[in-house]
């Protein structure tokens, strides 16, 4: 008898959500290799974490999360000190995928963590230094197609009778997001140049929005590009309002230029990056808002029929929202300990990793 994910995720919820959250924290680390080191055209690969200084840094100081409070913000070799935004990355990102782990089902967290690090990346990149690499933006659409292709579930098409249906469902639906994601955007970015008369919108960010609309599917991006500039007007008016009172630049205030390129003050005329706007509002949908976008009955949980125990034909509905998972793994519970013999068995089928069939008891 092979090893059953679901059931095992139904006996012990914390295993792979403690995986999923350690794991995060490892990818955040890579992360703030990468944001460092992306912009600079270093190898994020070679040569090894080192210390400002030089040095290079021992693998118990490099633990996730711990190794800032542990060494207390100091370099263990120099004992120059270095910012807790390397932390705080790594705790986002843990915290993250986390939550992809607990409100969508296993393929699609996988693909959600994916996007999650892109986006991560992307943020903290745009923040420093107002551009978004063509690796993130143009390899992460590209990577986003192909596993659409490779894994139909991603866009909610795994029911499908014959599975290459599935597969070239998923991958164009992949890539009509990421057409309509970085064409929206576009224009609006011309008309506001027409009007203005000047670049309002960055071409990275036209890039950025097809990647997000190549995982989120065409709703996605749509709910993207008017979240980010609600997120960002939100963001705007509270930096300039501390701004006009405090007299000076608030420290959490976006980074901002004129047209000129020299970094001023935030405020009417002066460039921002729209990037983290995005990346917020394509976040809060992944986790939660897709719920009130999608109409598929993929993304549902239905009930499955009533069959004989030797030919079972359940109905595929996986647990996308906490809520869902949580009856879900209830309900395995239940019939785990009920279990007998001599029942009919009412199949409900739930998406996992190895296509896992879950029974749960009905009486005659």
């Amino acid at each position: 008898m092979g090893f059953d994910f679901a059931l095992f995720n139904a006996e012990f919820p914390w295993f792979f959500a403690t995986v999923a959250t350690v794991f995060g924290a490892w990818v955040g680390s890579f992360l703030n290799v990468a944001i460092y080191r992306g912009p600079a055209g270093i190898s994020v690969v070679h040569p090894g974490s080192h210390c400002a200084c030089g040095s290079p840094i021992k693998w118990y100081d490099n633990l996730p999360i711990l190794s800032w409070f542990i060494l207390r913000g100091k370099a263990r070799c120099c004992g120059q000190p270095y910012t807790i935004r390397y932390a705080a990355i790594e705790a986002l990102t843990a915290v993250l995928f986390l939550a992809c782990w607990l409100t969508r089902a296993p393929i699609p967290a996988l693909g959600g963590m994916i996007l999650l690090g892109l986006l991560i990346a992307a943020t903290f990149i745009d923040l420093d230094h107002m551009i978004i690499p063509d690796g993130i933006t143009i390899w992460g659409t590209v990577i986003a197609v192909a596993l659409c292709f490779c894994f139909p579930s991603l866009h909610g098409y795994s029911r499908e009778p014959i599975f290459i249906l599935g597969s070239i469902h998923s991958g164009f639906t992949a890539m009509i997001g990421a057409l309509i994601g970085s064409g929206v955007i576009l224009w609006i970015g011309l008309l506001a140049e027409t009007v203005l008369k000047k670049e309002a919108m960055g071409f990275g960010d036209v890039k950025f929005m097809g990647l997000i609309g190549a995982f989120l599917g065409w709703q996605g991006a749509v709910f993207t590009i008017f979240g980010g500039a609600i997120v960002g007007t939100i963001w705007f008016s509270i930096a300039m309002v501390v701004q006009l009172f405090t007299g000076e630049k608030n420290s959490a205030a976006l980074r901002s230029e004129p047209p000129e390129g020299d970094e001023t003050d935030i405020g009417f005329g002066a460039h921002v990056p729209f990037g983290p706007m995005l990346a917020i509002a394509a976040t809060i949908y992944l986790l939660g808002a897709s719920h009130f976008f999608e109409s598929d009955i993929e993304h549902r949980a239905v009930p499955g029929d009533l069959v004989d125990q030797h030919h079972l034909e359940p109905y595929y509905s996986p647990p996308l929202f906490a809520g869902d998972a949580h009856h879900f793994r209830a309900v395995c519970r239940q019939q785990i300990q009920n279990f007998r013999p001599s029942t009919v068995f009412r199949v409900v089928r739930r998406r996992n990793f190895f296509g896992s069939l879950l029974i749960e008891r009905g009486r005659r």
